[in-house]
């Protein structure tokens, strides 16, 4: 084996927020197994999915490119995968670099991207994303190797969360489609709606279950294009106009639970690497496809540019424990585009000139200062550009009504305003705007105005 490439593990769950771990300071939720990955190494504080939505942010996972180079936006979009950048996959380059590569859960990709097709650059393992994962990765860590391998764990959870408004809207036909096809998935959830043995309503209201958050209610100055988004399902409509306070803090608690779920399994994972003598001199690459809105501004589910939605967990760590239990809290991550190259880094691959992310070797390695300037965000609803504490977005539905948004997350970490008039902000907003109208103009013919 060539001592020279360290064995990878990438290990993604789904629809995580970067807040939902301990060791981000979540005093609602115990996640030792991903705090014990933070404490070999560095996790970052302003890591954003590509996309808040799962197909798009897992292209991108897998591909190193933004979606709409695909011509996708959303889920059910018209992928357009060619075979030159099916060649140059994740899986593609770092199996041509030696590796033994393997993938095992979760794809949810679009043809020319999924693991388990010939191709790939993968040996497709384990279908289950859950306790099955876990138990199959271990496996595969603890046998012999010839080769360096790399890893991908793909996990289900804390997904399940969406079941909850989903049911709970009853009959209609989406939701009664859902349900039926989720037994498994509702079934978790039932598991972890579930109150503590032992604890009195009054005591599990008072100190367990998490509180709202200071963002509960909508924003201020809301953008229109959320009232556009909520209204293309029943169930956002109702979770909004219907929950109280009670119903979103049980879908607070839930979510933490199903959290924890998730991180009980990737201990499995880091078990095996421990009782293999290999979790010293491994990379491992935490993160998550995107957040969920987690009942701020009266919203669950994803998709808008929310830190809670777009901002996801992002902790490396690095072979011989560089940098362990350091948080940067200023590099500007794009995880589906940043993880390809940092891999590619660590394989001895080259990286194709197409792909636009950045290697962040230099900076678990203490030897870059600055990393990026400005960071793109896309949704079917636009299009996002975080610099700094500072984040524009840029929404393209409904009449227009508030839908340029410029938020100060050092001033207004819970982005319960917009701040793009603020006396002040003139500089930063225009710089924004430019940035984000030349990055638009590269990708498709939209256009903004504030």
């Amino acid at each position: 084996m060539d001592k020279s490439k360290p064995n990878i593990v990438l290990i993604i769950t789904d629809q995580q927020s970067a807040s939902m771990m301990s060791c981000a300071g979540n005093k609602y939720v115990n996640t030792p197994n991903m705090d014990r990955i933070a404490g070999r190494g560095i996790r970052f504080e302003r890591a954003y999915a590509t996309n808040p939505v799962c197909v798009p942010a897992r292209v991108s996972l897998l591909s190193g490119q933004m979606p709409s180079y695909y011509n996708g936006r959303y889920n059910e979009d018209n992928w357009q995968v060619s075979e030159k950048e099916q060649r140059e996959t994740l899986g593609q380059l770092i199996s041509n670099a030696g590796y033994e590569t393997v993938y095992g859960g979760k794809e949810h990709v679009p043809r020319g991207l999924i693991p388990h097709d010939p191709g790939s650059g993968y040996d497709y393992f384990c279908s289950d994303e859950r306790d099955i994962l876990a138990q199959e990765c271990a496996d595969f860590i603890r046998k012999p190797h010839k080769q360096p391998f790399f890893l991908v764990a793909s996990f289900i959870n804390p997904h399940d969360i969406c079941y909850m408004a989903i049911r709970d809207q009853g009959e209609p036909v989406y939701s009664k489609k859902m349900c039926e096809r989720g037994v498994k998935e509702i079934s978790a959830l039932d598991e972890a709606l579930k109150l503590p043995d032992g604890v009195s309503q009054e005591e599990f209201w008072m100190d367990i279950c998490p509180p709202l958050p200071p963002n509960h209610l909508p924003q201020t100055d809301e953008p229109e294009a959320i009232d556009d988004m909520i209204s293309l399902r029943d169930f956002k409509i109702n979770a909004r106009n219907n929950w109280t306070d009670k119903d979103w803090r049980m879908h607070r608690w839930a979510y933490k639970r199903l959290t924890e779920k998730v991180d009980a399994e990737i201990g499995v994972v880091l078990d095996a690497l421990e009782d293999a003598g290999l979790a010293d001199d491994a990379l491992i690459i935490f993160t998550s496809d995107h957040g969920d809105n987690d009942s701020a501004h009266k919203l669950e589910h994803k998709t808008v540019f929310y830190e809670e939605a777009a901002g996801v967990p992002f902790i490396v760590s690095a072979p011989g424990n560089i940098r362990a239990g350091q948080v940067d809290k200023t590099s500007l991550i794009s995880n589906g585009l940043d993880i390809l190259p940092t891999l590619c880094d660590y394989a001895g691959a080259e990286v194709p000139s197409s792909k636009p992310g950045l290697s962040i070797c230099p900076v678990i390695e203490g030897r870059c200062n600055e990393f990026r300037d400005v960071l793109f965000i896309e949704s079917e609803f636009g299009d996002a550009a975080v610099c700094g504490p500072y984040k524009y977005a840029a929404y393209n539905q409904g009449k227009g009504r508030n839908n340029v948004q410029l938020y100060d997350l050092n001033a207004d970490p819970f982005e319960t305003r917009n701040s793009l008039h603020d006396p002040g902000n003139a500089e930063i907003a225009a710089k924004l705007k430019n940035e984000l109208a030349e990055y638009v103009s590269q990708k498709r013919s939209y256009s903004y105005s504030s």
